[in-house]
């Protein structure tokens, strides 16, 4: 009897350190994130910060699942195999949002609080939704080719290509450049969609078309780097300023190095990521978000370029 007794004793006193272990909502949440492959600079640094946090999370005791998709057929697919293991949370970066409308559906109807990052559905189903302020990053852009045009000019801008994300920030753009810049004026636009290599082939076809250019505007670091591999090329000397878009460190190395051609980057950081799986982590703590995370975009210059270096990032 007093052997079956201490048996009683030694499970009781196990159980009662796993649940005093266990009594936080960290050991009993399980969070999925499904986002785009790493194709592109902008897309790897969204896959290194959010690996770079679930390991952190996963150390505080959580269960955390990043998955990548080079489709939208292969994210559909990784989302629904999240929710046959139960996750607690969802947090989506879409390739497409569209085809992933009735698989976040899914996820409502079964209990899963949804973060939507970046591209938003087509139908408002989230519990939270996370972005850059794209207008913003417009903005921002315009006001620092504004400061290095002083006395105006005439500049091109490289866009990525017609949707409501590079929408808002070409409007920012040229906004704000008739409202407080009237002295420079856009001669030419042309669509890259955020590639380095369309982002050369169109600054090639800009640079036989104008003899003289005074500012590029590249609304994404990748591009910019096309921009200035055809700028380089062709050796002429009139630019005065390369502005670019994202924060990618090739292009904050260039500012902390004070290059006299890039002159500044604007902040989109995919570290917003982190942001929505952070949303998630307060959801299972019960604590209140906002449906909305709007985060504003910032300008890099050589004056502040080293409070944006970010050691082992791809971007």
């Amino acid at each position: 009897m007093k052997m079956k007794h201490l048996f009683f004793l030694i499970c009781s006193l196990v159980c009662s350190l796993f649940f005093c272990a266990c009594n936080e909502e960290s050991c009993k949440m399980r969070i999925g994130v499904s986002i785009p492959a790493p194709t592109h600079g902008w897309a790897s640094g969204v896959v290194w910060n959010a690996e770079k946090y679930a390991e952190e999370l996963r150390a505080q005791g959580y269960e955390v699942m990043v998955v990548t998709a080079k489709d939208s057929a292969a994210q559909v697919s990784g989302i629904e195999n999240m929710l046959m293991k139960g996750v607690d949370a969802l947090v989506v970066m879409s390739q497409d949002p569209v085809p992933l409308l009735n698989v976040c559906k899914r996820a409502k109807k079964q209990g899963a609080y949804l973060v939507v990052v970046s591209n938003p559905l087509s139908e408002p189903v989230h519990d939270v939704f996370v972005n850059g302020d794209n207008r913003s990053f417009g903005i921002e852009a315009a006001r620092a080719i504004g400061a290095e045009l002083k006395d105006g000019g005439s500049i091109i801008v490289l866009r990525g290509n017609p949707c409501p994300i590079d929408n808002d920030r070409v409007n920012g753009f040229t906004e704000t450049l008739k409202a407080e810049f009237p002295a420079i004026n856009i001669m030419d636009i042309g669509e890259t969609h955020w590639s380095t290599e369309k982002g050369q082939s169109v600054m090639e076809l800009f640079l036989q078309k104008h003899a003289k250019i005074d500012a590029v505007w590249a609304g994404d670091d990748d591009v910019l780097a096309g921009a200035l591999k055809a700028y380089e090329k062709s050796g002429r000397k009139e630019i005065r300023a390369f502005v670019g878009g994202g924060g990618a460190q090739s292009v904050v190395k260039r500012l902390v190095d004070r290059d006299p051609l890039v002159r500044a980057t604007v902040t989109y950081s995919p570290d917003m990521i982190n942001k929505g799986i952070e949303a998630a982590v307060k959801a299972g703590k019960k604590e209140k978000n906002p449906e909305e995370i709007i985060i504003p975009s910032r300008i890099i210059t050589e004056k502040n370029a080293a409070d944006f270096v970010r050691e082992g990032s791809p971007y």
